[in-house]
């Protein structure tokens, strides 16, 4: 499958290269022509301190580590991100469902893995991008008010599952690499969010979760819930 990521090693997630790479490029010359210029050397080793810490800090933030779900995950909701749940409510969900769902939120601090997996195997049935605000991801009306992308995917018993991938403050990108018709796994990245945020997974009331609020989860390997057993509907000749 084209989303796949066949990654064998920790590694850093292609979405940071570019600006890893000029961060480097512009440290490097700074601190060259610092040490070069600057005859106070306690100045060119605050400065070299510094920029070594921020980069450090940002590659940290594109690690990209290797996972795969360890058990059958049929039947499963697996956390699609990392971070803390930071809400478990039943809330009106008016952007694809038009009706009840339970939301599970996930907040996502700077120093967590930003890269987001998709919580079921299924069929992707909606994408959809709206421009926002960047109001902290932690507020409830984050998920309606910020920038957003919306990822709905059809399990092979027709429960349809809703993953909004939520800007925050600092937040200013979302990257998904979703796309309607294709078939996904939760061992396939759904996307990537930049410099903090959130992601909420939309549930069918009934859902049974298995996490609790403040709970720490792990991306790709913490279940958060258990799907109802739902009987396809048989085809009419």
């Amino acid at each position: 499958m084209r989303n796949v990521r066949k990654i064998k090693v920790h590694k850093v997630h292609h979405e940071g290269t570019g600006l890893l790479l000029s961060m480097f490029t512009v440290m490097f010359i700074l601190n060259v022509s610092l040490y070069y210029s600057v005859n106070n050397r306690l100045v060119f080793y605050g400065v070299l301190a510094v920029c070594a810490t921020l980069f450090l800090i940002t590659l940290n933030f594109f690690r990209s580590p290797y996972r795969r779900y360890p058990f059958d995950s049929e039947g499963l909701v697996i956390a699609p991100a990392d971070g803390t749940v930071v809400a478990i409510e039943e809330v009106m969900e008016n952007e694809f469902f038009h009706d009840k769902r339970i939301q599970v939120s996930i907040f996502m601090s700077l120093f967590n893995v930003h890269a987001n997996w998709f919580p079921v195997n299924g069929t992707v049935k909606y994408v959809s991008h709206q421009d926002g605000r960047f109001k902290a991801a932690y507020l409830p009306k984050s998920s309606s008010d910020n920038e957003r992308s919306s990822v709905v995917v059809t399990t092979e018993y027709g429960v349809d599952v809703l993953t909004r991938q939520i800007a925050g403050a600092m937040a200013r990108r979302i990257v998904t690499y979703a796309r309607k018709g294709e078939a996904c796994t939760v061992n396939e990245q759904l996307g990537f969010i930049k410099f903090g945020s959130r992601v909420d997974t939309f549930l069918p009331l009934g859902t049974e979760i298995l996490v609790e609020l403040d709970q720490k989860v792990t991306g790709n390997q913490t279940p958060v819930a258990r799907l109802g057993i739902i009987t396809p509907i048989p085809e009419t000749s």
